[in-house]
Protein backbone atom coordinates (compact mmCIF):
# COMPACT_ATOMS: atom_id res chain seq x y z
CA UNK A 1 0.00 0.00 0.00
CA UNK A 2 1.21 3.68 -0.99
CA UNK A 3 2.59 5.35 2.00
CA UNK A 4 0.08 8.40 1.24
CA UNK A 5 -2.62 6.20 1.31
CA UNK A 6 -1.86 4.32 4.85
CA UNK A 7 -1.85 8.27 6.23
CA UNK A 8 -5.41 8.25 5.60
CA UNK A 9 -6.20 6.32 8.61
CA UNK A 10 -4.86 8.30 11.04
CA UNK A 11 -4.41 12.58 11.16
CA UNK A 12 -1.33 14.36 11.57
CA UNK A 13 -1.68 14.04 15.54
CA UNK A 14 -2.05 10.56 15.04
CA UNK A 15 -6.10 10.37 15.97
CA UNK A 16 -7.54 8.56 14.18
CA UNK A 17 -10.08 10.17 11.71
CA UNK A 18 -12.39 12.91 13.83
CA UNK A 19 -11.64 10.79 16.50
CA UNK A 20 -14.56 9.04 14.76
CA UNK A 21 -15.21 5.79 12.74
CA UNK A 22 -12.45 3.48 11.69
CA UNK A 23 -10.97 4.27 8.27
CA UNK A 24 -12.93 1.36 7.03
CA UNK A 25 -16.20 2.35 8.04
CA UNK A 26 -15.87 5.88 6.73
CA UNK A 27 -14.72 4.63 3.40
CA UNK A 28 -18.07 2.28 3.33
CA UNK A 29 -19.75 5.74 4.43
CA UNK A 30 -18.42 7.22 1.22
CA UNK A 31 -19.31 4.25 -1.02
CA UNK A 32 -23.40 4.33 0.30
CA UNK A 33 -23.90 8.02 0.60
CA UNK A 34 -22.26 9.48 -2.22
CA UNK A 35 -24.18 7.55 -4.97
CA UNK A 36 -27.17 8.08 -3.58
CA UNK A 37 -26.40 11.52 -3.09
CA UNK A 38 -27.20 12.27 -6.87
CA UNK A 39 -31.10 10.98 -6.57
CA UNK A 40 -31.75 14.09 -3.74
CA UNK A 41 -34.08 11.63 -1.56
CA UNK A 42 -33.64 10.33 2.11
CA UNK A 43 -30.86 8.37 2.67
CA UNK A 44 -30.74 6.04 5.49
CA UNK A 45 -26.76 4.50 6.42
CA UNK A 46 -25.85 2.60 9.21
CA UNK A 47 -22.15 2.74 10.08
CA UNK A 48 -19.90 2.57 13.38
CA UNK A 49 -21.95 5.47 15.34
CA UNK A 50 -25.19 4.22 14.83
CA UNK A 51 -28.76 4.88 12.08
CA UNK A 52 -29.13 8.01 10.70
CA UNK A 53 -30.82 9.81 8.64
CA UNK A 54 -29.79 12.80 5.93
CA UNK A 55 -32.64 14.57 3.87
CA UNK A 56 -31.10 15.56 0.55
CA UNK A 57 -34.72 16.82 -1.07
CA UNK A 58 -33.89 20.78 -0.53
CA UNK A 59 -37.19 20.87 1.75
CA UNK A 60 -35.73 22.77 4.25
CA UNK A 61 -34.15 25.28 1.58
CA UNK A 62 -35.70 26.87 -1.32
CA UNK A 63 -32.51 26.47 -3.32
CA UNK A 64 -32.13 22.82 -1.78
CA UNK A 65 -28.95 21.06 -1.07
CA UNK A 66 -27.92 19.38 2.26
CA UNK A 67 -27.28 21.84 5.07
CA UNK A 68 -26.27 21.09 8.78
CA UNK A 69 -29.77 21.76 9.66
CA UNK A 70 -30.68 18.53 7.49
CA UNK A 71 -29.19 16.39 9.70
CA UNK A 72 -31.77 14.50 11.82
CA UNK A 73 -30.53 12.14 15.04
CA UNK A 74 -27.22 12.31 13.20
CA UNK A 75 -23.49 12.55 15.64
CA UNK A 76 -22.38 15.79 16.66
CA UNK A 77 -21.22 17.90 13.27
CA UNK A 78 -17.86 18.15 13.68
CA UNK A 79 -15.76 21.59 13.14
CA UNK A 80 -12.75 21.55 10.98
CA UNK A 81 -10.42 24.44 10.55
CA UNK A 82 -11.62 27.37 10.89
CA UNK A 83 -14.79 26.55 12.52
CA UNK A 84 -16.20 25.30 9.79
CA UNK A 85 -19.12 22.69 10.38
CA UNK A 86 -18.36 19.65 8.72
CA UNK A 87 -19.46 15.99 8.74
CA UNK A 88 -17.49 12.86 8.56
CA UNK A 89 -17.64 12.42 5.35
CA UNK A 90 -16.21 16.29 4.51
CA UNK A 91 -13.23 15.48 7.24
CA UNK A 92 -12.45 12.26 5.71
CA UNK A 93 -12.05 14.42 1.90
CA UNK A 94 -10.57 16.66 3.50
CA UNK A 95 -7.29 14.03 4.94
CA UNK A 96 -7.49 12.02 1.90
CA UNK A 97 -6.54 15.08 -0.51
CA UNK A 98 -3.99 16.56 1.51
CA UNK A 99 -2.53 12.79 1.18
CA UNK A 100 -2.87 12.59 -2.13
CA UNK A 101 0.27 13.37 -4.71
CA UNK A 102 -0.17 16.56 -6.23
CA UNK A 103 -1.13 15.00 -9.51
CA UNK A 104 -3.86 13.49 -7.79
CA UNK A 105 -5.07 17.23 -5.93
CA UNK A 106 -4.86 18.94 -9.82
CA UNK A 107 -7.44 16.54 -11.06
CA UNK A 108 -9.84 17.33 -8.39
CA UNK A 109 -8.23 20.91 -8.24
CA UNK A 110 -9.69 21.55 -11.98
CA UNK A 111 -12.82 22.61 -10.67
CA UNK A 112 -12.13 24.96 -8.40
CA UNK A 113 -8.87 26.87 -10.45
CA UNK A 114 -9.46 28.23 -13.67
CA UNK A 115 -5.89 26.94 -14.94
CA UNK A 116 -2.05 28.07 -14.91
CA UNK A 117 -2.37 30.65 -17.36
CA UNK A 118 -4.45 33.43 -18.37
CA UNK A 119 -5.55 31.49 -21.56
CA UNK A 120 -7.29 29.24 -19.17
CA UNK A 121 -9.00 31.60 -17.55
CA UNK A 122 -10.63 33.42 -20.33
CA UNK A 123 -11.77 30.16 -21.39
CA UNK A 124 -13.63 29.24 -18.54
CA UNK A 125 -15.14 32.87 -18.19
CA UNK A 126 -16.22 33.04 -21.73
CA UNK A 127 -18.24 29.34 -21.51
CA UNK A 128 -19.64 30.66 -17.89
CA UNK A 129 -20.95 34.16 -19.81
CA UNK A 130 -24.06 31.95 -21.04
CA UNK A 131 -25.27 31.43 -17.75
CA UNK A 132 -25.69 35.12 -16.70
CA UNK A 133 -22.57 35.27 -14.27
CA UNK A 134 -19.78 38.15 -14.50
CA UNK A 135 -16.70 37.67 -12.70
CA UNK A 136 -13.65 38.86 -11.38
CA UNK A 137 -10.16 37.04 -11.71
CA UNK A 138 -7.03 36.53 -9.14
CA UNK A 139 -4.00 35.31 -9.94
CA UNK A 140 -2.64 32.78 -7.16
CA UNK A 141 0.38 34.03 -4.78
CA UNK A 142 0.58 36.66 -1.83
CA UNK A 143 3.30 37.57 0.57
CA UNK A 144 6.28 38.32 -1.76
CA UNK A 145 9.66 37.54 -0.37
CA UNK A 146 10.95 40.10 -2.87
CA UNK A 147 9.81 43.58 -4.71
CA UNK A 148 11.41 41.90 -7.96
CA UNK A 149 9.11 39.31 -7.44
CA UNK A 150 6.01 42.05 -7.40
CA UNK A 151 7.12 42.87 -11.11
CA UNK A 152 5.40 39.54 -11.89
CA UNK A 153 2.44 40.80 -10.62
CA UNK A 154 1.90 44.27 -12.53
CA UNK A 155 2.61 42.63 -15.74
CA UNK A 156 0.32 40.05 -15.05
CA UNK A 157 -2.12 41.84 -14.01
CA UNK A 158 -1.87 44.18 -17.10
CA UNK A 159 -1.97 41.15 -19.36
CA UNK A 160 -5.63 40.45 -17.68
CA UNK A 161 -6.82 43.99 -18.26
CA UNK A 162 -5.68 43.58 -21.69
CA UNK A 163 -8.16 40.37 -21.92
CA UNK A 164 -11.17 41.84 -20.34
CA UNK A 165 -10.80 44.78 -22.98
CA UNK A 166 -9.91 42.59 -26.28
CA UNK A 167 -12.78 39.63 -25.09
CA UNK A 168 -15.29 41.94 -23.84
CA UNK A 169 -15.69 39.95 -20.57
CA UNK A 170 -17.99 41.19 -17.97
CA UNK A 171 -14.72 40.94 -15.24
CA UNK A 172 -12.85 42.85 -12.30
CA UNK A 173 -10.10 42.37 -10.47
CA UNK A 174 -9.04 41.09 -7.37
CA UNK A 175 -5.57 41.39 -5.69
CA UNK A 176 -3.71 40.55 -2.69
CA UNK A 177 -2.03 43.78 -1.65
CA UNK A 178 1.15 41.57 0.00
CA UNK A 179 1.27 40.23 -3.64
CA UNK A 180 2.56 43.75 -4.74
CA UNK A 181 4.69 44.12 -1.93
CA UNK A 182 2.91 45.62 1.09
CA UNK A 183 5.18 43.89 4.04
CA UNK A 184 8.47 44.59 2.49
CA UNK A 185 7.66 48.28 1.59
CA UNK A 186 4.66 50.06 2.30
CA UNK A 187 5.36 53.10 0.06
CA UNK A 188 6.51 50.64 -3.25
CA UNK A 189 3.32 48.98 -2.65
CA UNK A 190 1.04 51.92 -3.10
CA UNK A 191 2.29 53.24 -5.81
CA UNK A 192 2.45 49.29 -7.90
CA UNK A 193 -1.08 49.37 -6.35
CA UNK A 194 -1.77 53.03 -7.71
CA UNK A 195 -0.74 52.38 -10.81
CA UNK A 196 -2.93 49.41 -11.64
CA UNK A 197 -6.09 51.27 -10.53
CA UNK A 198 -5.00 53.69 -12.89
CA UNK A 199 -4.77 51.42 -16.04
CA UNK A 200 -8.08 49.77 -14.99
CA UNK A 201 -9.77 53.14 -14.23
CA UNK A 202 -9.00 54.01 -18.45
CA UNK A 203 -11.23 51.06 -19.11
CA UNK A 204 -13.49 51.15 -16.26
CA UNK A 205 -12.83 48.07 -14.63
CA UNK A 206 -13.23 47.95 -10.57
CA UNK A 207 -10.35 46.52 -8.81
CA UNK A 208 -10.88 44.41 -5.11
CA UNK A 209 -8.38 44.35 -2.69
CA UNK A 210 -8.65 41.09 -1.33
CA UNK A 211 -8.44 40.91 2.78
CA UNK A 212 -5.80 39.01 3.98
CA UNK A 213 -4.44 37.91 7.53
CA UNK A 214 -4.95 40.29 10.39
CA UNK A 215 -1.48 41.77 9.94
CA UNK A 216 -2.49 43.85 7.00
CA UNK A 217 -6.41 44.47 7.72
CA UNK A 218 -5.76 48.38 8.42
CA UNK A 219 -2.85 49.07 5.94
CA UNK A 220 -5.18 47.05 2.92
CA UNK A 221 -8.45 49.54 4.47
CA UNK A 222 -5.90 52.67 4.31
CA UNK A 223 -4.82 51.52 0.60
CA UNK A 224 -8.56 51.88 -0.16
CA UNK A 225 -9.17 55.63 1.56
CA UNK A 226 -5.96 56.77 0.23
CA UNK A 227 -6.73 56.12 -3.49
CA UNK A 228 -10.47 57.58 -3.13
CA UNK A 229 -8.61 60.45 -1.84
CA UNK A 230 -6.95 60.37 -5.19
CA UNK A 231 -10.12 60.19 -7.19
CA UNK A 232 -9.26 56.49 -7.75
CA UNK A 233 -13.12 55.36 -6.92
CA UNK A 234 -13.06 52.11 -8.66
CA UNK A 235 -11.55 50.82 -5.60
CA UNK A 236 -13.11 48.28 -2.70
CA UNK A 237 -11.92 46.24 0.04
CA UNK A 238 -13.02 42.84 1.33
CA UNK A 239 -14.13 42.57 5.24
CA UNK A 240 -14.12 39.48 7.10
CA UNK A 241 -17.16 38.39 9.02
CA UNK A 242 -14.83 36.47 11.48
CA UNK A 243 -12.82 39.44 12.87
CA UNK A 244 -14.30 41.18 16.05
CA UNK A 245 -13.36 44.88 14.51
CA UNK A 246 -15.38 44.37 11.29
CA UNK A 247 -18.86 46.06 12.92
CA UNK A 248 -16.36 49.42 13.29
CA UNK A 249 -14.53 49.30 9.91
CA UNK A 250 -17.79 48.81 8.00
CA UNK A 251 -18.98 51.97 9.71
CA UNK A 252 -15.94 54.27 9.39
CA UNK A 253 -15.28 53.14 6.11
CA UNK A 254 -19.01 54.24 5.19
CA UNK A 255 -18.60 57.44 7.30
CA UNK A 256 -15.78 58.61 5.13
CA UNK A 257 -17.01 57.28 1.55
CA UNK A 258 -20.20 57.16 1.67
CA UNK A 259 -22.23 55.98 -1.00
CA UNK A 260 -18.96 54.69 -3.17
CA UNK A 261 -17.93 52.18 -0.37
CA UNK A 262 -18.00 48.73 -1.95
CA UNK A 263 -17.22 46.08 0.12
CA UNK A 264 -17.30 42.17 -0.23
CA UNK A 265 -18.23 40.47 2.75
CA UNK A 266 -17.23 36.99 3.55
CA UNK A 267 -16.77 34.94 7.06
CA UNK A 268 -12.99 35.01 6.54
CA UNK A 269 -9.96 32.20 5.29
CA UNK A 270 -7.75 33.22 7.42
CA UNK A 271 -7.51 31.53 10.83
CA UNK A 272 -6.75 34.45 13.46
CA UNK A 273 -6.21 34.58 17.05
CA UNK A 274 -9.26 33.67 19.38
CA UNK A 275 -8.56 37.29 21.14
CA UNK A 276 -9.11 39.01 17.77
CA UNK A 277 -11.58 37.13 15.79
CA UNK A 278 -14.42 34.43 16.18
CA UNK A 279 -13.98 31.07 16.27
CA UNK A 280 -17.59 29.45 16.12
CA UNK A 281 -19.44 28.59 12.63
CA UNK A 282 -22.58 29.50 13.88
CA UNK A 283 -21.11 32.68 15.56
CA UNK A 284 -19.39 33.63 12.36
CA UNK A 285 -22.63 33.04 9.99
CA UNK A 286 -24.73 35.77 12.79
CA UNK A 287 -22.00 38.13 12.62
CA UNK A 288 -21.96 37.96 8.72
CA UNK A 289 -25.61 38.17 8.35
CA UNK A 290 -25.69 41.54 10.54
CA UNK A 291 -22.78 42.71 8.43
CA UNK A 292 -24.84 42.63 5.22
CA UNK A 293 -27.49 44.85 7.09
CA UNK A 294 -25.14 47.13 8.40
CA UNK A 295 -23.60 47.44 4.78
CA UNK A 296 -27.44 47.91 3.09
CA UNK A 297 -28.01 50.62 5.81
CA UNK A 298 -24.78 52.04 5.54
CA UNK A 299 -26.05 53.05 2.30
CA UNK A 300 -22.65 50.38 0.44
CA UNK A 301 -22.57 48.42 -2.63
CA UNK A 302 -21.98 44.96 -1.12
CA UNK A 303 -21.12 42.13 -2.60
CA UNK A 304 -22.35 38.96 -0.48
CA UNK A 305 -19.71 36.63 -0.68
CA UNK A 306 -21.42 33.11 0.64
CA UNK A 307 -22.27 29.85 0.06
CA UNK A 308 -24.16 29.58 3.21
CA UNK A 309 -27.97 28.86 2.79
CA UNK A 310 -29.26 30.68 5.79
CA UNK A 311 -26.97 33.90 4.63
CA UNK A 312 -28.21 34.07 1.26
CA UNK A 313 -31.74 33.53 2.69
CA UNK A 314 -31.13 36.20 4.98
CA UNK A 315 -30.01 38.52 2.43
CA UNK A 316 -32.60 37.79 -0.06
CA UNK A 317 -34.98 39.28 2.93
CA UNK A 318 -32.64 42.07 4.02
CA UNK A 319 -32.99 43.38 0.78
CA UNK A 320 -37.12 43.07 0.09
CA UNK A 321 -36.94 44.62 3.33
CA UNK A 322 -35.02 47.91 1.77
CA UNK A 323 -37.19 47.45 -1.66
CA UNK A 324 -34.16 46.33 -3.24
CA UNK A 325 -33.92 43.66 -5.42
CA UNK A 326 -33.46 42.53 -9.35
CA UNK A 327 -35.15 44.64 -11.94
CA UNK A 328 -35.05 47.87 -9.32
CA UNK A 329 -33.32 50.98 -9.96
CA UNK A 330 -30.25 51.41 -7.17
CA UNK A 331 -31.95 52.80 -4.58
CA UNK A 332 -28.92 54.55 -2.77
CA UNK A 333 -28.37 57.59 -1.45
CA UNK A 334 -24.95 59.99 -2.93
CA UNK A 335 -24.11 56.17 -5.05
CA UNK A 336 -23.13 58.32 -8.12
CA UNK A 337 -23.09 57.16 -11.16
CA UNK A 338 -23.88 53.98 -12.13
CA UNK A 339 -20.49 51.89 -12.60
CA UNK A 340 -20.18 49.43 -15.42
CA UNK A 341 -20.73 45.51 -14.25
CA UNK A 342 -22.26 46.80 -10.99
CA UNK A 343 -25.69 45.04 -9.09
CA UNK A 344 -28.30 47.91 -7.89
CA UNK A 345 -26.43 48.65 -4.89
CA UNK A 346 -25.38 44.72 -4.17
CA UNK A 347 -24.42 41.19 -5.69
CA UNK A 348 -24.01 37.59 -5.19
CA UNK A 349 -20.56 36.22 -5.35
CA UNK A 350 -19.19 32.70 -5.23
CA UNK A 351 -15.83 30.60 -5.45
CA UNK A 352 -15.70 29.01 -8.79
CA UNK A 353 -16.87 25.23 -8.82
CA UNK A 354 -18.94 25.79 -5.66
CA UNK A 355 -22.61 25.63 -5.44
CA UNK A 356 -23.07 26.99 -9.04
CA UNK A 357 -26.90 25.03 -9.04
CA UNK A 358 -27.16 27.97 -6.10
CA UNK A 359 -25.66 30.44 -8.49
CA UNK A 360 -27.85 29.59 -11.55
CA UNK A 361 -30.70 30.12 -9.23
CA UNK A 362 -30.12 33.50 -7.98
CA UNK A 363 -29.30 34.81 -11.67
CA UNK A 364 -32.34 32.70 -13.00
CA UNK A 365 -34.23 35.06 -10.38
CA UNK A 366 -32.52 38.17 -11.76
CA UNK A 367 -29.33 38.83 -9.09
CA UNK A 368 -26.31 39.58 -10.35
CA UNK A 369 -23.86 37.04 -9.47
CA UNK A 370 -20.31 37.30 -9.51
CA UNK A 371 -17.63 34.05 -10.37
CA UNK A 372 -14.36 34.32 -8.41
CA UNK A 373 -12.05 33.01 -10.99
CA UNK A 374 -8.57 32.48 -9.96
CA UNK A 375 -5.77 30.67 -12.04
CA UNK A 376 -1.84 30.43 -11.60
CA UNK A 377 0.86 28.32 -10.78
CA UNK A 378 -0.13 28.66 -6.95
CA UNK A 379 -3.21 26.76 -7.32
CA UNK A 380 -2.12 23.75 -5.22
CA UNK A 381 -1.64 26.21 -1.76
CA UNK A 382 -4.91 27.90 -3.10
CA UNK A 383 -6.87 24.41 -3.45
CA UNK A 384 -5.55 23.13 0.25
CA UNK A 385 -6.80 26.75 2.12
CA UNK A 386 -10.28 26.67 0.23
CA UNK A 387 -10.55 22.64 1.17
CA UNK A 388 -9.71 23.30 5.16
CA UNK A 389 -12.37 26.28 5.27
CA UNK A 390 -15.09 25.19 2.79
CA UNK A 391 -16.89 22.27 3.84
CA UNK A 392 -18.82 21.93 0.46
CA UNK A 393 -15.88 21.99 -1.61
CA UNK A 394 -15.12 18.38 0.03
CA UNK A 395 -18.33 17.05 -0.92
CA UNK A 396 -17.88 18.51 -4.33
CA UNK A 397 -14.88 16.36 -4.41
CA UNK A 398 -16.95 12.85 -3.13
CA UNK A 399 -19.08 13.59 -6.03
CA UNK A 400 -16.51 14.34 -8.79
CA UNK A 401 -14.45 11.16 -7.79
CA UNK A 402 -17.63 9.02 -7.97
CA UNK A 403 -19.76 10.87 -10.17
CA UNK A 404 -17.96 12.23 -12.43
CA UNK A 405 -21.04 13.26 -15.11
CA UNK A 406 -22.01 15.77 -12.24
CA UNK A 407 -19.30 17.41 -12.34
CA UNK A 408 -20.35 21.06 -13.33
CA UNK A 409 -19.20 24.61 -12.08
Amino acid sequence: MPAWLKKLGSSQDGDRICNGPSLSSTLNLMLVFVPKLATRSSIEMKTDFGLWTIVANGRNSRFGGIHPSNCQGAPSVLRGAGGVQMGVLGRFMVTLTKCMPRFMVAAVARRYVAGKDLENAISVMQKLSSEGACFTVDVLGEEISTLDEAQFFIDEYDRVLDAIVEHKLDANLSIKPTAFGLLIDEKIAYQNIERLLENAAEHDVFVRLDMEDHRVTQSTIDIVLAMHQKGLTNVGTVLQSRLLRTHEDIESICNVLGGAADFRICKGVYLEPEDIALTGYQEIVDALKSHISQMLDGGAYVGIASHDMPVIEHTIDALKQREMGPSIADPRKNAGAVRTGKGPGYEFQMLLGVRGNVRRKLAQEGHRTRIYIPYGNRWYEYSMRRLDENPDVAMHIVKSMLLPWTNRR
